[in-house]
């Protein structure tokens, strides 16, 4: 899959985009799940319970954002490639992570959801054809494609995992 050129997505997601390396976000999704599950238990259950920092998340609460931007980034994709041009609303991670039930997760849940999630993401992106990855469609009032939404997933998750404390 190439690279998502500048007009498949909003600029503001280039953020995510430009951290990924070469031009396979399939291989890079695949190597993330055993690189993010080692920095996870590498911290451990108490420091995941704590804030990565002062007035952050908990990185149990980043990990659960992770899965939960994965599946939203997932669907648009899925309804993309199946060429639904039904606009879609964004979302608020602000509004999202504390509602979300990922503090009561142990490790071992999270760590078990984020694999199943992301088993899910690569299932869904590998059987897409050239034609399925470049189709697109709107999300407020922007205009993503299917591959944009791959090189998303796989760069949000090095965005936030470079936030992760050293163990």
């Amino acid at each position: 899959m190439a690279r998502p050129e500048k007009s498949e997505h909003l600029a503001y997601f280039s953020t995510y985009i430009d951290k990924v390396e070469g031009d396979d976000a399939l291989a890079v999704m695949r190597a993330q799940i055993d690189e993010t599950i080692a920095a996870l238990q590498a911290l451990g259950e108490a420091r995941c319970s704590l804030p990565a920092a002062p007035g952050k998340w908990t990185i149990k609460q980043a990990i659960g954002h992770l899965i939960d931007t994965e599946r939203v980034f997932g669907y648009r994709a899925l309804r993309f490639a199946r060429n639904d041009q039904t606009p879609l609303a964004g979302f608020e991670q602000d509004d999202w992570a504390p509602n979300a039930p990922y503090d009561r997760y142990t490790l071992e849940e999270l760590i078990a959801e984020f694999r199943a999630v992301r088993a899910a993401t690569i299932a869904l992106f590998a059987k897409l054809t050239p034609e399925e990855m470049l189709r697109s469609g709107p999300v407020s009032g922007n205009t993503h494609t299917v591959r944009a939404l791959a090189f998303m997933i796989a760069g949000h998750e090095i965005h936030h995992r470079r936030l992760l404390p050293k163990a």
